[in-house]
């Protein structure tokens, strides 16, 4: 049954007397919960309060979520994933339930701004990039569409980092989070699994000297501790559950060691304890860094799998069972070690043989792979993995004779294929490969965009998808509407409720009624008018935080993701000094004014990255005070970006940069939020963008660049970078200024090496490029100039953006991977 959204006419009895009892509840959580009077409350205490008020509501749904489950014997999905970039929940509980305006009239009552309360809760520091926000729109969509689910992931203290940029340098900082409590969460204390690192495995014979079974006996034991998170549906029909694990020690001090004086090392195991759930992807540029990494996706692994076996035993009373009741899904290739540490669990711990247990994992495992980039393939060093997991080393071995005597058996396969389907990488240092691992324990292997899928077919996983050919299937990504859209543009929801009614607010997919509307000149000027507030919230933003001052009548051209080479933030960039030498070089042509944005963060130990982050920042400073461009030419490079900062960007972006390599974006969800929120994409025919170009028409997507097989045939041979480079007289002007020292005078050489890279590799075909990202640019420029038309193309963007919802997808992964009812 849903829940009633229909509210009482304003400044009714029923209304007022809803506002003062919810008043009244915040009122009491405040004194009796967070243990404050009203007279000295802080903004966070009255944020806690609000929140607790809201969370008793939840709570109530949860029971009977979880109740439902159990009673009606329901299969669950289990999404394991290293990464949830949830941001902050509370306007996503209060618009879910329905209770957004109740509590800003009950909060306003007590004199208290919601809008204000809601700025000082901290995004939760549980993810980096596209990956983390996927899994965290999964999740919403999940409990929108009635999907039974627990997310399985860590809980970070301080999570990828917190970026500052001082003198135009990334500056990593821990991200503090957790400084003023979570209280959306719950500590489960029972919920608490051993986790082993090292140690022997020793072999148990019968009297016969038959093997009966393997015991493994850690060296070291740590205690992975459970804490709830519920995620609320749409409408609060359901509330799943986020369960995220921090590392405690076994014993929390070594008494005998700080009683003899050494009191730092009687610590010594807590702290390799608190390590485990302390950051998030630690730099593994060094030996300690890559085992700290193994350690982590091991150690939520087995917690994940130790508590989703006692769950199933606790309900069903065996394991064979297990591929019908659960659906344990791998979100990308990090919790990979699961399908060998399911297999330790069924047959060391649960007596299972190695064929019977080798087809339960089989049946319950589905992998999706978010990148065909070598690097996040995963492997391991051999001699890393089986000193750290010794038992789980030999399950790998014996797994691997299975896979390979399938393949010989077949016939279909020469010694150099046999090899790259093997777990073991055997050319130079021998390594486990955690891909093929997913893949060869996984039933269902997906792709996140057509064009992915088809890569991974042809690329990475060729061989292993001649040997198992119905096993890769695609799932294109999608983004939940209530948060991209209902919740952070509101005044375009509020517009497209005008125009349509109240359909798509359930049914997303309804907003190709609202395409009617983009011949509309009265709906069109409407609509320039939500975006330019946008735009305004966004410059006002930036001028108190950085002290640019901007103007909102620009193009907003906006490129916000994490920062790599494949993503292309180095042409983005070369392309703006061009742009800058061209507006100094002619006044006299008209210049559509425009503000470029960047951010994004750079992986500590990724030099090139983070260089990129100090050339966006060089350039900048240069542009924004060089009195020649006239205000017509902007460049901001927004720190720490986050999904709070998205809400605020996305809505205000005329333009969307998704300008990666051809054939290395998976997906991208960036691309589908933009575009929802009508901005136009300028982009490579890649990732999601092909099947975006699809579904707004060519003519409302600005594509330029080579295809994913022109790229794939340049990299095989015949591209002369610096030939092109010297061909393309804007290209080398810039390249050559960059080279100088002109944006880098305290340090003339500072990017020297570069940009020599673009003449000697340009392995991201920046330079194949950049003649027709210039000229789509200025395709741009012109339309842009003839803002009816910009603002049409614009809204058919909104119309036709319905597909992309992570509802759709969850249906399919639901219909179609893991056979439960959505």
């Amino acid at each position: 049954m849903k829940l009633a959204f229909v509210s009482a006419p304003q400044g009714t009895t029923q209304q007022k007397s809803r506002g003062e009892a919810l008043a009244a509840e915040i009122l009491k959580a405040l004194r009796y919960r967070v243990g404050k009077d009203a007279t000295v409350a802080t903004q966070y205490d009255w944020l806690t309060a609000a929140i607790l008020v809201v969370r008793d509501r939840i709570i109530d749904r949860w029971v009977k979520s979880t109740k439902q489950a159990y009673e009606q014997s329901a299969k669950r999905v289990y999404y394991l994933s290293l990464e949830f970039l949830i941001g902050r929940l509370m306007r996503d509980a209060f618009s879910n339930l329905g209770m957004m305006e109740e509590m800003r009239e009950a909060l306003g009552s007590l004199g208290v701004e919601l809008d204000v309360i809601a700025t000082l809760e901290p995004d939760a520091a549980l993810g980096n990039g596209g990956l983390g926000r996927l899994a965290a729109c999964f999740m919403e969509s999940m409990a929108t569409v009635d999907v039974p689910a627990h997310g399985y992931g860590i809980r970070y203290a301080n999570g990828m980092f917190r970026q500052e940029i001082s003198d135009g340098w990334q500056v990593e900082l821990p991200e503090t989070w957790l400084d003023h409590g979570n209280p959306w969460e719950f500590e489960r204390r029972e919920r608490s699994f051993e986790v082993g690192f090292g140690g022997t495995v020793e072999q148990i014979t019968s009297q016969a000297g038959r093997l009966e079974r393997h015991v493994w006996r850690p060296q070291e034991r740590v205690l992975a501790v459970a804490y709830d998170t519920p995620v609320v549906g749409w409408r609060g029909n359901r509330v799943n559950t986020l369960r995220l694990w921090a590392g405690m020690p076994v014993d929390p001090i070594l008494l005998d060691a700080f009683n003899a004086g050494d009191h730092i090392g009687a610590l010594r195991e807590s702290n390799k304890a608190d390590a485990l759930s302390r950051v998030l992807y630690p730099a593994d540029s060094s030996p300690a860094g890559q085992e700290l990494r193994l350690r982590q996706e091991y150690f939520f692994s087995t917690a994940s799998l130790q508590d989703i076996i006692q769950r199933h035993l606790s309900q069903y009373g065996e394991l064979h069972s297990l591929p019908e009741k659960a659906a344990i899904h791998l979100n990308d290739t990090h919790p990979a070690v699961a399908v060998a540490e399911l297999m330790r669990l069924l047959m060391d711990v649960h007596g299972i043989d190695f064929d019977t247990a080798w087809g339960i994992t089989k049946s319950t495992f589905a992998y999706t792979n978010h990148t065909l980039l070598p690097e996040a393939l995963e492997s391991w060093p051999v001699p890393l993995f089986e000193r750290l997991l010794p038992r789980h080393m030999q399950i790998v071995y014996a797994i691997n004779a299975e896979l390979l005597d399938e393949a010989r058996a077949t016939g279909q396969f020469d010694g150099e294929q046999i090899a790259r389907i093997s777990l073991i990488e055997e050319n130079g240092e021998r390594r486990v490969r955690m891909g093929n691992l997913a893949f060869a324990g996984s039933y269902s292997v997906n792709g996140v965009s057509a064009l992915h899928t088809e890569l991974m077919k042809e690329t990475v996983f060729a061989d292993l998808h001649r040997l198992y050919p119905a096993r890769i299937n695609n799932k294109t990504n999608g983004i939940t509407p209530r948060r991209w859209l209902i919740q952070c543009n509101s005044g375009l929801t509020g517009l497209i409720r005008e125009a349509i009614g109240h359909r798509f607010l359930d049914d997303i997919e309804a907003l190709t009624e609202l395409e009617a509307f983009a011949g509309d000149a009265g709906f069109r000027e409407k609509f320039g008018a939500v975006k330019r507030a946008n735009k305004e919230r966004l410059a006002a933003m930036v001028s108190e935080r950085q002290g640019i001052k901007l103007d909102p009548s620009a193009l907003f051209d906006i490129q916000i993701k994490r920062i790599h080479e494949y993503k292309r933030q180095l042409l983005n960039i070369v392309e703006t000094v061009t742009l800058y030498d061209q507006i100094r070089s002619h006044p006299e042509r008209n210049w559509a004014p425009r503000v470029k944005f960047l951010g994004g963060k750079a992986a500590p130990s990724y030099h090139n990255a983070k260089l990129i982050i100090k050339l966006a920042n060089d350039v900048a400073r240069v542009i924004n005070r060089d009195p020649a461009v006239r205000g017509l030419l902007k460049v901001v490079f927004t720190p720490n970006y986050n999904v709070s900062l998205a809400e605020v960007m996305m809505p205000a972006a005329d333009l969307s940069e998704q300008i990666s390599t051809a054939g290395m974006e998976a997906s991208g969800t960036g691309n589908m939020k933009f575009a929802l929120s009508g901005a136009l994409t300028i982009g490579t025919l890649d990732g999601a963008n092909v099947e975006i170009r699809e579904h707004v028409g060519a003519d409302n997507i600005f594509i330029f660049g080579l295809t994913a097989q022109e790229v794939a045939e340049r990299r095989n041979g015949g591209y002369a970078p610096r030939a092109m480079i010297e061909a393309s007289p804007e290209l080398s002007q810039a390249l050559a200024a960059i080279s100088s020292g002109v944006f880098s005078p305290d340090d003339p050489s500072r990017y020297r090496d570069l940009i020599s890279e673009l003449y000697d590799n340009d392995w991201f075909m920046v330079a194949a490029d950049f003649d027709a990202y210039a000229a789509a640019q200025r395709q741009v420029d012109a339309v842009w100039r003839d803002s009816p038309d910009w603002n049409a193309r614009a809204i058919r963007n909104v119309a036709r953006m319905g597909w992309f919802s992570s509802d759709r997808t969850i249906r399919q992964y639901a219909n179609e991977i893991w056979n439960v009812p959505a």
